[in-house]
């Protein structure tokens, strides 16, 4: 028997013996198939019925928000605890939890927080649930593939949170997009969510197809062809997931033109989406009087914003260095939340590089702040300061336009398409990308008239009244309707 014809006695018996095993490993496919769905479905009715005898018990429905840094003090638990309170005046016959992460602390205290920070009283109690893995969504627990880490560690403290309560209506107000599918077919619950900042964005694309350095995207992979293009995979590959588990929620409600954009394009769900702007406390700031600041011989800069990597505060501290150079009677006032001991490290640093560029005596660090130390902070300075890249919305931005400080944020995101905007046709702030475009901010409005300064605050304090607390609260009631109607009370 020849060479040629061995090889085809050999394929034809492999052939053979493929074809045997065919079969069984089809069968073995769909047994595991059915023990899988059987397990969902048995997980599924297990949890229905702890929510069936936890509203035979309370005799009445469930809304839960997904929040666990809800003691961190930012833009993103003003939104939390204005949703609540809106919902909680609207609604007395329904209960109202908060899945928190925050262990050091009671829910009165999380509470008298919210209070001291935000000037936010809620009409009655909410219930915490407390979890223990908080550590799961931390990055630093996650130096590389974050973005995955923290997904996948979000499904755990997902699940830790759904058999600790399962609630009529789950809210993820937070960003953690991979836990509403988990509500939804586990939980059999209805899922909203409020997105202030996509988990990833065709910028972030950009940014590493470009090989663009960020603080997301370090040198060594900018650097790198290898790296950027197995990163670039890596994003495509996570849109696709984070598309298809946001796609899961009911309503979704963003925060801005910038966040609508990049949420139609990843979860493709245009007729449940709206855009709900977050709740910004303009009423509070109104009573600092509008006066004419030509007689201050020290002009103070402020920086409200929590000390996390992405509001880049180095950008501030340089761009301010440069505009001390030209003008010797300037103080920036730096205020801001740290959650953790990662932000903590992160001012530390912060306060060497004041130290290494000779600024030191001239800058000063606020840190976790009250509501009145903020509002005279505020009051006291000519210039409010934002300078994060693609900023979602801008709280703080607004917080300052409402105080009457001439605005300098950044050229990109919510501040340039939502917020630093012509109203009537007069200029209300000023907008920068780099640390000379910053420092030459600040030069021309120190070199403004009084009365010029004082015509920009103005028509800036008109135009943020779009986001008060009252226009939020209307809106969000507005697009939280549908899924508060399915609540059986």
């Amino acid at each position: 028997m020849s060479a040629h014809d061995q090889l085809v006695l050999y394929l034809c018996e492999l052939t053979r013996l493929l074809w045997k095993l065919l079969l069984p490993l089809v069968l073995l496919c769909v047994l595991l198939l059915a023990v899988l769905v059987l397990l969902v479905l048995a997980v599924r009715l297990w949890l229905q019925s702890s929510r069936n005898a936890r509203r035979a018990r309370e005799g009445r429905p469930t809304v839960a928000f997904f929040h666990p840094y809800c003691n961190a003090g930012g833009g993103g638990e003003r939104v939390l605890w204005c949703a609540i309170r809106a919902l909680q005046n609207r609604y007395a016959d329904v209960n109202f939890v908060v899945y928190t992460g925050d262990l050091g602390v009671t829910g009165q205290q999380i509470l008298e927080g919210a209070r001291q920070r935000f000037n936010i009283v809620l009409p009655r109690q909410v219930r915490f649930v407390f979890l223990q893995h908080r550590v799961l969504v931390e990055p630093g627990l996650f130096p590389h593939f974050t973005l995955l880490g923290q997904s996948i560690g979000s499904v755990f403290l997902g699940w830790e949170a759904l058999t600790e309560l399962v609630p009529d209506l789950y809210i993820d107000s937070m960003g953690y997009a991979f836990t509403l599918p988990l509500f939804r077919y586990l939980g059999g619950c209805s899922v909203g969510s409020y997105v202030h900042y996509p988990t990833i964005s065709t910028d972030m694309l950009s940014v590493v197809r470009e090989r663009n350095p960020r603080f997301n995207n370090p040198d060594f992979i900018s650097n790198s062809l290898f790296l950027s293009a197995f990163k670039l995979v890596y994003y495509c590959l996570f849109a696709v997931l984070y598309g298809m588990a946001g796609s899961c929620s009911d309503v979704i409600m963003v925060n801005s033109c910038w966040t609508l954009d990049h949420i139609l394009s990843l979860w493709r769900s245009p007729n449940r989406t709206s855009v709900v702007y977050p709740p910004c406390d303009i009423s509070a700031f109104l009573d600092i009087p509008l006066e004419d600041d030509g007689d201050r011989k020290c002009h103070s800069i402020v920086s409200v914003g929590q000390f996390r990597p992405e509001k880049d505060h180095r950008l501030q501290i340089r761009a301010f260095k440069k505009a001390l150079d030209k003008r010797k009677e300037l103080k920036l006032i730096l205020i801001g939340g740290c959650r953790n001991q990662e932000d903590e490290d992160r001012v530390l640093m912060l306060r060497g590089l004041c130290q290494e560029l000779g600024v030191a005596d001239k800058v000063e660090f606020k840190l976790n702040v009250s509501f009145e130390e903020l509002k005279r902070e505020m009051s006291k300075a000519t210039i409010g300061l934002h300078t994060m890249w693609n900023e979602h919305f801008g709280i703080g931005v607004v917080e300052c336009m409402a105080a009457g400080k001439v605005i300098l944020a950044h050229r990109s995101g919510g501040p340039k398409l939502d917020i630093v905007r012509p109203f009537e046709g007069h200029q209300t702030g000023f907008l920068a990308d780099s640390e000379e475009s910053y420092a030459e901010a600040i030069e021309q409005i120190l070199a403004l008239t009084p009365e010029s300064r004082l015509d920009i605050r103005r028509s800036a304090r008109q135009s943020v009244a779009r986001f008060s607390d009252e226009e939020f609260e209307a809106c969000f009631l507005a697009a939280m309707e549908p899924l508060m109607g399915t609540l059986e009370r």
